[in-house]
């Protein structure tokens, strides 16, 4: 059985919610005062408090149904992330992202998005694609879907079809909204019903997975 479920977090909770992205950094320290810095992780991994968006006791039930389906951190799943969704500040476009230049052979090209320009470039893999939202350009000509190019929205990369693979220095590029793949991060989801009438918070965190 597929250790990831391809379903959506509750989108009206997610939206509300709290996270961001966690890097691992190791810094040692010498007796001159100078340090050294290594980063330990390639990519960050974001981590999320659902509990932020829940405001009712429908929206804590629906959590823990959730939660029950998945069966606490055994499953992972779709998470939104209102801060960052998409390929672009605005609405996506084809010309948003570079994924790489064509060969002449190359048929398929991974899904990622680049933060940062001018010092450290980071490109981060998109593998959980919004179906549908995959828009692609190939040398700055649009691409279309199902007649030029799949996108597998599983995994985030994208196939040209046989007659229409890039040519040598053609650069792909493509605009898309996408998900995170997370798991719950606790097997024990511990609600006080008493102190969530008053107002608490329930703590409900989630962390990126690799899927």
């Amino acid at each position: 059985m597929a250790s990831f479920h391809e379903i959506l977090f509750p989108l009206d909770i997610a939206l509300k919610s709290a996270g961001g992205p966690e890097r691992r950094t190791e810094i040692i320290a010498f007796g001159s005062g100078r340090e050294q810095r290594n980063a330990r992780w390639a990519h960050s991994r974001r981590r999320y408090d659902a509990g932020y968006g829940v405001k009712t006791l429908a929206a804590l039930q629906e959590v823990v149904a959730f939660f029950e389906e998945r069966r606490g951190q055994l499953y992972g799943f779709r998470w939104r992330d209102r801060l960052d969704h998409s390929s672009a500040i605005d609405t996506p476009t084809p010309l948003d992202q570079m994924l790489g230049a064509g060969d002449g052979a190359q048929a398929q090209f991974q899904l990622t998005k680049t933060y940062g320009s001018s010092y450290a470039p980071y490109a981060r893999p998109v593998e959980k694609p919004v179906p549908g939202s995959v828009r692609v350009a190939v040398a700055g000509v649009g691409a279309t879907v199902n007649t030029d190019f799949t996108c597998d929205a599983a995994t985030g990369l994208v196939t040209f079809l046989p007659g229409h693979i890039p040519a040598a220095g053609a650069a792909v590029t493509a605009g898309f909204l996408f998900d995170v793949p997370v798991r719950f991060d606790t097997d024990y989801l511990e609600v006080d019903l008493s102190a969530f009438a008053a107002g608490a918070i329930p703590k409900i965190p989630l962390v990126e997975i690799k899927p």
